[in-house]
């Protein structure tokens, strides 16, 4: 069996290996990535070990990672954080364009202390090509990807070209995807309504390259339209009494208000009471503003019209100062916008301006010591107005320092790792700011025992402060089916973490396995106060809690076309002194067969995810399911250029199935069958 070029991880401190990070890591690029790539993140990285999405229909899912979903999973673009609102609900997009990704990295353990102190679930860093690193050695280079599916009718395609000469290199890059509702199985009708996509997203970037590294600086505007299914405004006028929530006409028991006569009053009415200035920012209530109807979808529900634009700056140079090896530079600057509109009316705005930026210096070994240290800051301008105005406008900043070192000693190699993370939280109503700092500490070891294998611990004291919603959120949020309720007097989140890998990388038999187990003090979490029918009171808490599961993965090469692959996670979370937090996922057991011979690819993946029935108050149990993926692939060389042809089936039993993670765990299913046929060019 050949050996496979080493994984070099991007993300993780002086540029390592992946076998030579002690932690848990996933990369996905080249085949894995198409077989793998969906229009959302959560989607596409559903599936890895310990890797879930709380997906909410086909427009927005977030990567849910050990049990942990947004705040506490960190997205990046290159190392950048997104400023979007994919934090905030699970019906936000995360503002990153999985077509357009080169590569997908997945981090956990004392590496994600260059991100942030609260990245407790892990980093996600998505990598792309929209700043040139290097001149094409043709002058010229590029790719397209073309996509069509049965199960949704979408039509994909997504190119990029870069061109340069001497030490200048330009980018561009453009996508367009449309899909319709999905099919389900089983369902009164063939098709789940208000799931249909549209998207479109294009770049243009440039850099300067030299001997020694680059420096460029790329344009992105991406707009996205999709619906959300089982949105509803029936609570719409549920307000709370106390530790009660009264529903239509104050009388809790007798019936809920339905909204939709007041929705506009409403919307009105809450953009008074926040005080915001309609034409400081741009509202169009009333009047659907700029929102473009060049579709053809059928908005039997509300859907979202989501832009953003964002300016990258990325720089990468070797020995930029006496004693040290490398910098890198990365910032931007962010303008996401997204409205969620009902009758053609834009009833809530979300829109978060800000920039940020870092600095990473690596320093030449020092008695025997390498490591990474550096900087970054941040600030976000958050606003919701109209209907759904739940948050008062709210600024954050944070500031953060950092530094992680390795040694290396025989066949051990050790890493420690801190990290100081300042924040403040201004919001524009008459509630104070909060205030407040961070320390996150780590330390792990290698132990390379013998050739091909290697076990790594990682001990961690990690710390979060509540954002802006948890500490000022008050009012109706349908997408979750909550009146919620912030709590100024949140205190930061302290995490005690321990995880044990044991892998194996050399020889026909390779595995990865870890164990893991994170005592949480003061976890903040929704505390439900009240409940009428599918809706809920919930106030922002603190309490203890424990998060403890085990993921692995085991592939076995059979002959030099055969293999088989195994894998599965279990995460079981529980409060100190009893009860279970909502939406884990459940568990889940896949086996798999891969081929591989000349240029033909082919595989088949069968997985088990089983019935969750540990769930918390006022949560349902969901069945489990067996679902089954195959796919097969030729690749070929022709006049200078790569070609690949797919075709792909998914859920190809067309099992009913309902993800336990999402908060349309019981009302929405997840697409039935579905087959994709795809062409990769690259040349």
């Amino acid at each position: 069996m050949s050996e496979l070029r080493p994984i070099v991880v991007s993300a993780a401190p002086l540029d390592r290996g992946a076998d030579e990070i002690a932690g848990p890591v996933l990369v996905l690029e080249g085949a894995d990535l198409n077989w793998r790539r969906q229009p959302t993140l959560g989607d596409t990285l559903d599936g890895e070990p310990g890797i879930h999405s709380d997906n909410f229909g086909a427009g927005a899912s977030r990567p849910v990672i050990r049990g942990q979903t947004a705040p506490r999973v960190s997205v990046l673009s290159d190392g950048s954080p997104l400023l979007d609102a994919s934090a905030v609900s699970p019906d936000h997009v995360v503002d990153v364009e999985t077509g357009l990704a080169r590569r997908i990295e997945v981090l956990r353990g004392p590496a994600t202390l260059l991100y942030g102190g609260g990245a407790i679930g892990g980093v996600v860093n998505v990598l792309d090509d929209k700043i040139p690193t290097a001149v094409p050695e043709r002058g010229v280079e590029g790719d397209l990807r073309l996509l069509a599916d049965t199960g949704a009718r979408r039509r994909s395609a997504a190119v990029g070209l870069t061109a340069g000469t001497g030490s200048f290199a330009v980018r561009f890059e453009g996508l367009r995807g449309r899909s319709d509702d999905y099919r389900v199985p089983d369902q009164a009708t063939s098709r789940q309504p208000d799931t249909f996509t549209d998207t479109k997203a294009g770049t243009l970037g440039m850099s300067w390259i030299t001997s020694r590294g680059y420096a460029g600086i790329a344009w992105t505007e991406q707009r996205r339209q999709y619906g959300l299914p089982g949105h509803s405004h029936d609570y719409a006028d549920c307000h709370p009494h106390g530790s009660h929530l009264h529903c239509g006409g104050h009388d809790h028991g007798h019936g809920h208000g339905h909204a939709a006569h007041g929705l506009f009053a409403l919307a009105s009415s809450h953009d008074d009471d926040h005080g915001h200035d309609h034409d400081d920012h741009d509202h169009d209530h009333g009047e659907h503003g700029d929102h473009d109807h060049d579709h053809d979808h059928d908005h039997a529900g509300p859907w979202i019209d989501q832009k953003s634009r964002r300016l990258d700056w990325r720089a990468d140079y070797r020995d930029p100062l006496p004693g040290f090896s490398r910098v890198r530079l990365r910032g931007g600057w962010t303008d996401y916008r997204h409205d969620e509109i009902e009758e053609d009316i834009t009833a809530t705005r979300f829109r978060n301006r800000g920039h940020d930026g870092r600095i990473e210096l690596d320093h030449k070994p020092l008695a025997g010591w390498r490591g990474t240290l550096g900087a970054s800051w941040l600030r976000s301008d958050f606003d919701v107005t109209g209907l759904e105005a739940f948050m008062p406008r709210t600024v954050t900043q944070s500031q953060g320092l950092f530094l992680v070192e390795t040694y290396e000693l025989g066949d051990w190699r050790f890493e420690a790792g801190a990290r100081q993370d300042w924040q403040r939280v201004r919001p524009d109503d008459q509630q104070p700011s909060w205030r407040g700092s961070a320390t996150s500490l780590s330390a792990a070891a290698l132990w390379s025992f013998t050739p091909g294998y290697n076990v790594g611990l990682t001990l961690s004291r990690s710390q979060r402060m509540p954002n802006a919603q948890e500490l000022y959120a008050r009012g109706v949020h349908l997408a979750t089916n909550t009146y919620e309720i912030g709590n100024p007097e949140l205190s930061r989140e302290t995490g005690y973490n321990a995880d044990l890998t044991l892998r194996k990388i050399q020889g026909d038999t390779r595995f990865e396995v870890s164990a893991y187990h994170h005592r949480i003090r003061n976890y903040i979490y929704a505390d439900t106060l009240d409940r009428y029918e599918d809706f809920r009171l919930i106030e922002y808490r603190q309490r203890d809690a424990t998060f403890t599961g085990v993921e692995g993965r085991v592939e076995q090469r059979l002959t030099p076309i055969w293999s088989v692959v195994l894998s599965g996670d279990l995460v079981r979370a529980r409060f100190s002194g009893g009860g279970d937090l909502p939406r884990m996922p459940a568990a889940r057991l896949g086996a798999g067969v891969r081929a591989q011979w000349q240029g033909w690819s082919g595989r088949v993946d069968v997985f088990r995810v089983f019935a969750q029935n540990r769930i918390a108050e006022f949560e349902s149990s969901t069945p489990g399911y067996t679902m089954v993926n195959a796919g097969v692939s030729y690749r070929w060389q022709m006049g200078g250029a790569g070609y690949e042809v797919s075709l792909r089936g998914y859920n190809l039993l067309n099992k009913v199935a309902y993800n336990h993670a999402s908060y349309l765990a019981n009302t929405v299913p997840l697409p039935g069958r579905n087959v994709v046929l795809g062409l990769n060019i690259s040349y």
